[in-house]
């Protein structure tokens, strides 16, 4: 943590992240707060019309939609949607990814061979289709999204992990805690988990933008949830009713708030990474 701190106050980059992130954290938590109007919420002029395609003024700051809804509030509440996916998938991708991990790289042989086996069998499958497929069977919700994250991300955290496992287990002190009688668990917890934890925070940060990244495509395409405002489903309806260049605000503010929260992660991972891997740090 300590190498992390002072790499971020050479990486201005990385201050950069950090502090967009937290701008972000912020706006998710206090999102009711924050948006001044209700995301469905149609408005209208003096003469009672509806405010249809307006562009970005003092009282729409991000301009309105066809149907006369404000595109502010519903980027506000799409920042909850967009941390809520990114950050819970993040969490069950890299314990079910870690853990498999952990038993593949550290037991070897037939237990490697058989989860090994499994995680290419999930590299089989595309993700769009199977979002398409557990959307028709269990209806379009954000949390489908996030298990559809889950179910086919884990993969990749589970095969960095038992690279790394495979090496931590041919080192002294690992043989040294076997032959003092430390059990397995004793020693997958206590001696390699320790090890191992910096490439799992690494991933984890990774995996946060790969299901935002997700969670607005499937969204985008349509196989969002109705029922939660999203970026993915600001630049859906944009596109559907075929105001994306016309009404550049409604496809700017989400694409934007996009770019910088991914951007904002990216960075901070990097930083991150830079500390994990010494020869990645600046002279």
């Amino acid at each position: 943590m300590r190498l992390f701190l002072q790499n971020l106050r050479r990486d201005k980059l990385a201050l950069f992240g950090v502090a967009i992130l937290i701008f972000f954290i912020l706006v998710g938590i206090f999102a009711n707060v924050i948006a001044p109007y209700e995301p469905s919420e149609r408005h209208y002029n003096a003469e009672r019309q509806i405010r249809r395609l307006e562009g970005p003024s003092s009282e729409h700051w991000f301009g309105t939609t066809d149907v006369g809804r404000d595109i502010f509030s519903q980027v506000v509440l799409g920042t909850r949607t967009a941390l809520l996916v990114g950050i819970l998938a993040a969490l069950l991708v890299t314990l079910v990814g870690s853990s498999v991990g952990i038993i593949s790289g550290y037991f070897g042989g037939i237990t490697d061979s058989i989860l090994m086996r499994i995680v290419d069998f999930f590299y089989a499958i595309p993700f769009i289709p199977f979002v398409i497929v557990l959307s028709a069977v269990l209806n379009p919700s954000i949390w489908n999204i996030i298990l559809a994250v889950s179910l086919l991300s884990w993969r990749t955290v589970a095969r960095m992990v038992r690279s790394q496992v495979l090496s931590i287990s041919k080192r002294p002190f690992i043989k040294a805690a076997k032959v003092s009688g430390a059990g397995d668990l004793r020693i997958m917890f206590k001696y390699i988990l320790p090890n191992v934890i910096p490439i799992i925070l690494l991933e984890m940060a990774f995996m946060v933008n790969w299901a935002i990244m997700a969670e607005a495509s499937v969204a985008f395409l349509g196989f969002g949830d109705p029922d939660k405002q999203s970026w993915g489903q600001i630049l859906h309806f944009s596109f559907v009713t075929g105001n994306s260049r016309n009404a550049w605000w409604w496809t700017a503010a989400p694409g934007v708030a996009i770019v910088l929260l991914l951007i904002s992660i990216f960075f901070v991972a990097r930083a991150l990474e830079e500390v994990i891997d010494p020869r990645l740090r600046r002279r």
